[in-house]
């Protein structure tokens, strides 16, 4: 590299970037986030346990929601609290921005999914339906028009963004099936649909035109003696637990950027690699000794970074599969992380009831 360009970099700028020159050269983010990652900021003013982050499109704001109910909107500069939006009556446990930003959508166990519009707080729509459960998931098509929520129901419904009118309903091919789909994950091609079950099953749906179940997979599901066709699938409250197969429950599902590879994390504390479209075990990740409840995927697909009921926020390098970077900062489950838009920060969310913002790379000169 010729020797004027060896300028110091701008705070925020990408390493290795010329300044006054477009475009700057992709970041490897293995490379960045094995070098370092500190703590840049925790966010306070949650009263109770957060269940969900998320930033928007432009990486400036950052939204969180959880237990008391209110979606938070928090600027990622100053950490200041923006606004706080009221409207649900139970646990805020998912958060998603539509790609132009236009839209965001949260999903909470009073049965609702709430519309509104990020930059005013305004309420724009409201989506539920007579026979709903407590929704736990959502995931929005790439385009940004469909949202699909997981619930504890064993349906999984599909809404048209724009109008909020419902698209479909998709339900399994087995009718005495009675899981809840409780984690939901779109394809980034918009074609399929991923949903993992309260005991550890998988299903790939195709969305359009069919609507289809298009495979069942065990997934972190193990068969055991004791298990029937007459149980699988039932509450069972008078033991004051779960049966047995909860133990699989699916807390966290997303897909490789390519598209190639389906990620779940589950309670039996493992993580799965499966390829796509095929549904074949590629590997199982161990390291958390608690219920994996959340992941995000660096822009270039290299870095997974998962959530765990164990308080730990864990890096791989999803090549090799292996644990390079083990985070200690909260002191609860974490419960939710995302990367900024731009994958050089990382933003997790607690049981703990406070949001931590975590940057790579190697520290600019302020």
């Amino acid at each position: 590299m010729p020797e004027h360009t060896m300028t110091p970099p701008m705070p925020g700028a990408i390493p290795g970037a010329q300044p006054g020159t477009a475009p700057a050269p992709p970041i490897d983010f293995l490379e960045y986030w094995k070098t370092d990652c500190r703590e840049v900021k925790t966010f306070r003013g949650h009263s109770h346990g957060i269940w969900a982050v998320a930033f928007s499109p432009d990486g400036s704001t950052l939204a969180s929601g959880g237990a008391e109910r209110l979606v938070r909107m928090w600027d990622i500069e100053t950490g200041r609290l923006l606004r706080s939006l009221r409207g649900h009556t139970n646990d805020i446990r998912a958060i998603v921005f539509t790609p132009d930003g236009q839209t965001m959508a949260t999903g909470s166990e009073d049965r609702t999914i709430r519309l509104w519009n990020p930059k005013t707080g305004e309420p724009t729509k409201l989506l539920f339906t007579r026979y709903d459960h407590n929704v736990c998931s959502l995931s929005l098509s790439p385009d940004g028009l469909m949202l699909a929520r997981g619930s504890h129901n064993k349906d999984i419904k599909i809404w048209e963004v724009t109008t909020g009118t419902e698209l479909m309903t998709l339900l399994g091919k087995d009718q005495y099936d009675h899981h809840w789909s409780v984690c939901v994950a779109f394809s980034p091609d918009g074609i399929h649909l991923a949903s993992g079950t309260d005991i550890g099953k998988i299903k790939i749906w195709e969305v359009l035109p069919s609507g289809e179940e298009k495979v069942l997979h065990d997934g972190h599901w193990r068969r055991d003696q004791e298990d029937s066709t007459e149980t699988r699938g039932y509450f069972v409250e008078d033991d004051g637990g779960f049966q047995k197969p909860m133990d699989y429950w699916i807390g966290a599902m997303t897909f490789t950027p390519d598209g190639k590879t389906l990620i779940t994390g589950s309670r039996d504390n493992t993580i799965k690699l499966f390829e796509m479209p095929t549904v074949v075990e590629k590997k199982t990740l161990t390291g958390h000794a608690g219920w994996v409840r959340a992941f995000a995927i660096s822009p270039d697909g290299k870095v997974l970074v998962s959530g765990s009921d164990d308080q730990t926020i864990k890096f791989w390098d999803l090549a090799t599969g292996r644990n390079f970077r083990t985070l200690k900062g909260h002191s609860g489950g974490v419960r939710s992380i995302a990367f900024s838009p731009d994958g050089k920060r990382l933003a997790s969310g607690s049981w703990d009831r406070t949001i931590k913002l975590w940057e790579g790379g190697v520290k600019s000169e302020e």
